[in-house]
């Protein structure tokens, strides 16, 4: 819409004011497709969040073309250029009728001239922009309200916890006989439960971009998604396993189904889509998720090699083992237990388990340095694994770090 007689420091104002999310007004002559000149009286107003973060800006165009001075030129002379103005006063009667405020009998206001309405647009005409909380029955929490991010904060805090402590758990099949992690392993299944019994009651954005409040529906929509998921998540298998009267084979499945809460993790990923806007979110994410992967993977590197440390046909142990080497360094080797017919000793499971994630941080960033290396079938094939998925991972990182430096140098 801009022309030949459109003032330039003016264009210049107009975009200064959107860069700095500044309120601004501003009077502009532009052109319509038949390149006919109207001037507009244009005001710019940010709008914000709860958040305080400009999300949009409301911009108000008021045709002022009639209280202008007329373009002068040879044929406009005397009553001809007032009667120009008088026709054009007449054809934005309705403009004007339009910024006039609304006067309610028995008010006392104070009479302004049109022109002065037109040209102040003040905070009484412009539209006032204001978030309606949405009606909802009183059991029902709204998903954004400050009690709802600060529970979903602890969830997420619980989330990574579980998904750090349960790997541990499965694969060195820690029994819990220790009273203090019992106990703090069951106030997170009972936060857990709790979760899912706000989760029938927390409205969610449909897909038209409105809030669901109604219960039939949130109850429905929670059963379908997230439902099974959470319940899995919350049986008290720790409980179970401290008794030491359980079945073994009962005990193992129960180690086996507490996998199921790193499932929990794509909640998770899902609330931290919004950061990825940002390079030193990405950036501290993709360290965690590093050392997330790196700490499972040590997990099932040690799981391997405590299955096959020993040769189930011949029950002879491996020599070759990075387990029976790391237990002869250490000064705690292996024994065969003739009273009981099997193979006790070795490392403790700290060290074993720095062991483990020393190999596979160094297999995840480079191809490892041979002090600790794969000897059976099974180990050597999950370290050409963990190597292929460390070589897409590093590349995809140098590319996100590259990134990042070129958009920091970009601002600077």
């Amino acid at each position: 819409m801009y022309g030949e007689l459109t003032d330039k420091d003016t264009t210049e104002k107009m975009r200064l004011t959107f860069e700095n999310y500044e309120m601004n007004s501003f009077e502009i002559l532009m052109y319509k497709k038949n390149r006919t000149p109207v001037w507009f009286f244009v005001k710019i107003a940010p709008i914000r969040n709860e958040q305080e973060k400009v999300v949009l800006f409301l911009c108000t165009f008021s045709d002022i073309t009639a209280f202008k001075q007329p373009i002068e030129d040879d044929s406009s002379k005397g009553w001809g250029k007032f009667a120009r103005l008088t026709r054009a006063l007449t054809s934005s009667r309705g403009v004007l009728q339009q910024l006039q405020p609304t006067v309610h009998k028995g008010e006392n206001v104070h009479k302004h001239s049109r022109l002065a309405e037109v040209l102040q647009l003040g905070s009484d005409i412009l539209p006032q922009y204001k978030q309606e909380t949405p009606k909802t029955p009183p059991h029902i929490i709204l998903h954004y309200c400050l009690f709802k991010t600060t529970w979903d904060w602890v969830i997420l805090i619980l989330t990574f916890y579980t998904a750090i402590m349960v790997p541990y758990n499965v694969s060195f099949k820690m029994k819990q006989n220790n009273v203090t992690w019992l106990v703090v392993d069951s106030i997170v299944d009972v936060i857990f439960l709790v979760d899912i019994v706000l989760n029938f009651h927390t409205t969610f954005v449909g897909p038209a971009g409105e809030v669901i409040s109604d219960p039939k529906l949130i109850r429905m929509n929670y059963l379908k998604t997230w439902f099974v998921i959470d319940l899995l998540s919350c049986l008290p298998y720790d409980v179970i396993n401290a008794f030491e009267n359980v079945d073994e084979g009962i005990s193992s499945l129960f180690s086996s189904l507490k996998v199921v809460r790193l499932l929990r993790l794509g909640r998770v990923a899902r609330k931290l889509d919004h950061y990825i806007e940002y390079g030193a979110a990405v950036l501290v994410l993709l360290v965690c998720v590093f050392g997330l992967a790196a700490h499972w993977l040590a997990c099932i590197w040690y799981s391997i090699g405590y299955y096959e440390i020993i040769d189930e046909e011949t029950n002879i142990i491996r020599k070759d083992s990075w387990l029976y080497i790391l237990a002869e360094t250490v000064g705690t080797p292996y024994y065969y237990n003739d009273s009981s017919g099997n193979w006790d000793g070795g490392p403790n499971n700290d060290s074993v388990y720095i062991t483990s994630l020393y190999f596979t941080m160094t297999s995840l960033t480079s191809i490892g340095f041979g002090n600790i290396a794969p000897t059976t079938d099974g180990e050597k094939i999950f370290a050409v694994a963990m190597m292929m998925i460390g070589f897409h991972c590093l590349n995809y990182w140098q590319n996100s770090y590259l990134i990042y430096c070129v958009m920091i140098l970009y601002c600077i």
